[in-house]
């Protein structure tokens, strides 16, 4: 009798099988079972975590939770509606730093992003991609590092292991596939060089959160 691809009642005991069909023994079966079990509660902890960030118009009620949640964020920063995660813990927040609407910030390696950053919306950082010639199509893991005083403009997506200098600019709907030096501009699919920042000795603050955003 066949209860699921994994699951048969076969010569009276059950039998276990992973995804590719490979018989399982009792312990690596409860095993695997125990790890389904802790993803179901994380992916339950991230809708709660996501139905406040998409729903809640007040940024200290929002803050509280990421903090709960185990985000880590420096004084004066604000992070506007709709910001996603994979796993808030690995992410890490400057001072005076302004996170846009609809940002996704991985998390499933480092995210550290420093003060008086400025990254618009839709951006999406990734520290996790799936190695293509794993015969398992496994994921590999990188952590991301954005320093001080850098603006990344909207729509830019950000992959794993890059680490993108002081105060450099990324133009929008850039793809960020290797390291920024500082001052630098880049822009295009992937992103290239296009310009130096005048300003090195940056200065500015990005000011406090809107009530509503």
């Amino acid at each position: 009798m066949i209860y699921s691809d994994n699951i048969r009642f076969k010569n009276g005991k059950l039998e276990f099988a992973d995804k590719y069909g490979n018989k399982l023994s009792y312990a690596n079966a409860v095993k695997k079972a125990n790890v389904r079990v802790v993803n179901w509660l994380i992916d339950f902890k991230l809708f709660l975590i996501h139905l406040v960030s998409l729903h809640i118009p007040f940024w200290s009620i929002r803050k509280l939770v990421f903090l709960i949640a185990g985000v880590k964020i420096g004084k004066s920063s604000t992070v506007h509606m709709g910001c996603k995660f994979f796993e808030p813990v690995n992410v890490k927040i400057g001072e005076d730093t302004i996170i846009g609407d609809r940002v996704f910030l991985d998390g499933r390696g480092k995210v550290t992003i420093g003060s008086h950053v400025d990254i618009a919306s839709e951006v999406m950082i990734y520290n996790s991609e799936h190695d293509i010639n794993d015969p398992e199509f496994k994921a590999l893991t990188q952590d991301v590092q954005i320093n001080d005083y850098v603006f990344i403009g909207p729509r830019v997506i950000v992959l794993p292991g890059t680490k993108i200098g002081k105060g450099a600019i990324i133009a929008a709907g850039a793809v960020v596939t290797k390291d920024v030096k500082d001052f630098e501009m880049v822009g295009g699919v992937p992103a290239v060089k296009i310009g130096e920042r005048k300003l090195k000795e940056p200065k500015y603050r990005l000011g406090r959160a809107r009530l509503f955003q």
